[in-house]
């Protein structure tokens, strides 16, 4: 049965305008960017396929045009219409992070990390530069590991921070294994850098590990 004749309350346009994006499942998201199903699947139909045949959402956002083109229902245009959605919801977030803005919202910080950090598929330390009233400085990637580490060294990032005026810094990596518990190396090269960067009066604030669903906040844990 094709979507518009589905009861209005389970239609996904109508779903999200009457309860908002958050109440649908991600096939129902996917339909409703796909617009149209194929011949006897309709667009939920197609959304659940495709979401099977990736494994999941994320694979689906994160692959490469050979393999998203590679679907039924898919093409070259939802391809590039993909990745504009994509490159439009990380620059909405990089908006709300702009340079002087009031850091105050703690949900925002783990949704912009999350998105410039999860995807990629080695070790990235990044660190987000603040001013002493926590006002946004600049984002920046300072060092690139392998798979599964990361070489830090406290006297670059002290160097770096002096260079941009911070006052306070929150640090982030990924762990492209997909499990965001911090290891006992990544509470040792915290410690490190709270040492480090207290000799000059810059604070860190938070260090956030990045998973694939999860992202873990050292402050939240009491760690820093």
């Amino acid at each position: 049965m094709s979507i518009r004749h589905w009861p209005e309350g389970e239609r996904p346009r109508e779903k999200l305008l009457a309860l908002g994006a958050e109440a649908l499942s991600d096939a129902e998201l996917l339909a409703i960017f796909l617009r149209v199903g194929v011949t006897g699947r309709s667009a939920v139909d197609l959304a659940r396929d495709l979401l099977t045949a990736f494994g999941g959402l994320r694979q689906l956002l994160e692959a490469d045009q050979a393999r998203f083109c590679a679907e039924r229902g898919l093409g070259t245009a939802k391809f590039v219409q993909l990745q504009a959605t994509l490159e439009l919801s990380k620059r909405h977030l990089a908006a709300q992070l702009a340079r002087g803005s009031a850091l105050t919202s703690p949900t925002l910080v783990r949704a912009y990390l999350a998105t410039q950090l999860r995807h990629l598929g080695h070790e990235e330390f990044a660190a987000l530069f603040l001013d002493t009233q926590h006002r946004v400085i600049r984002f920046e990637s300072l060092f690139r590991g392998t798979l599964d580490s990361a070489s830090v060294y406290p006297r670059e990032v002290a160097r770096r921070a002096l260079e941009v005026g911070a006052g306070a810094i929150i640090f982030a990596h990924n762990h492209p294994s997909g499990v965001a518990e911090p290891s006992d190396a990544d509470r040792r090269i915290t410690e490190r850098l709270r040492e480090a960067l207290a000799l000059f009066e810059i604070r860190v604030l938070d260090h956030f590990v990045v998973g694939d669903g999860e992202v873990v906040s050292f402050a939240e844990r009491g760690w820093i």
